[in-house]
């Protein structure tokens, strides 16, 4: 399988990361300890973002418009944004491979369907695993400009013909409706935002918002469910919290929970938490 991230270095406040040919240093508030490299390695980086003074890319002429990677089996379109992303979240692989083999798994018993749904869904890692898989996904964002950068994902997966949804909504407003309509889905993968603005201007907080968004989830789900994964990036979201409130909403799952990592060839970096409630 081609593997073309890497966690070359990290820490203060910043990570060295290699996507494919090109090598970029970002922010990255969790690596409060020292580099390990010296600095001539972090200097030959072909771009650095930083947050010092505004968004600021500097070298961004050194990468291209559009540049091409696979990791953990997954294909995508990358491109540096004005916030300094990428197009990818890649502490997000363990999750992927998970989601593809779950999905998989599920089909070869003897499933004759998985109906999954992929909410604040980016640029569709998880609705790509989980369509490689076998699924059929409906991925929902509030960005129109993600879906099509998603669109673009699963035609690069050779998925343009599978059965994925594509949908640019508000999250809340969408689970209502399809809960008003009787459709129910057996996987639910969500990774909402601390703050973001739904597609007609809603605003989401988390802290306010996310039990109401697991709530919907719940009332979604198929009479034999197959899983939910819930993830974040939100600062002060630990995993206990995480798991008390699946643990509570899904008292007959499984429930596992952990932290998001990028691993390295030295020190993996924490960026984020997980927990997945099965069934």
């Amino acid at each position: 399988m081609t593997e073309d991230y890497e966690l070359l270095d990290s820490g203060d406040g910043r990570k060295l990361e290699r996507f494919g040919r090109y090598v970029l240093a970002r922010p990255c508030s969790q690596a409060m300890w020292r580099p390990e490299l010296p600095d001539a390695e972090w200097a030959r980086a072909d771009a650095t973002f930083d947050r010092e003074d505004g968004n600021r890319w500097h070298g961004r002429t050194n990468l291209p418009k559009e540049w091409k990677i696979e990791t953990a089996g997954v294909r995508f379109n990358l491109g540096g944004t004005d916030f300094g992303h990428l197009g990818i979240f890649p502490e997000q692989r363990a999750q992927w491979k998970w989601i593809r083999e779950t999905v998989a798994a599920a089909i070869a018993a003897g499933r004759p369907a998985v109906q999954a749904l992929n909410l604040f869904a980016y640029s569709g890692g998880s609705t790509m695993a989980a369509a490689l898989g076998g699924a059929e996904v409906c991925h929902l964002d509030a960005s129109k400009g993600m879906v099509e950068w998603a669109r673009g994902n699963a035609a690069l997966n050779g998925l343009s013909e599978r059965p994925i949804r594509w949908i640019v909504d508000d999250a809340h407003k969408f689970m209502r409706r399809e809960i008003r309509r009787g459709r129910r889905y057996d996987a639910i993968i969500l990774d909402p935002p601390t703050f973001g603005r739904g597609a007609g201007g809603e605003m989401y907080k988390i802290e306010r918002d996310l039990k109401d968004t697991l709530g919907l989830v719940r009332e979604l789900l198929s009479e034999k469910p197959l899983f939910v994964l819930f993830s974040s990036h939100t600062p002060g979201l630990s995993c206990i919290v995480a798991e008390n409130i699946l643990r509570q909403l899904f008292p007959d799952a499984r429930t596992e929970t952990g932290e998001m990592l990028l691993e390295g060839r030295r020190l993996s970096c924490p960026s984020g938490i997980f927990c997945r409630a099965t069934w």
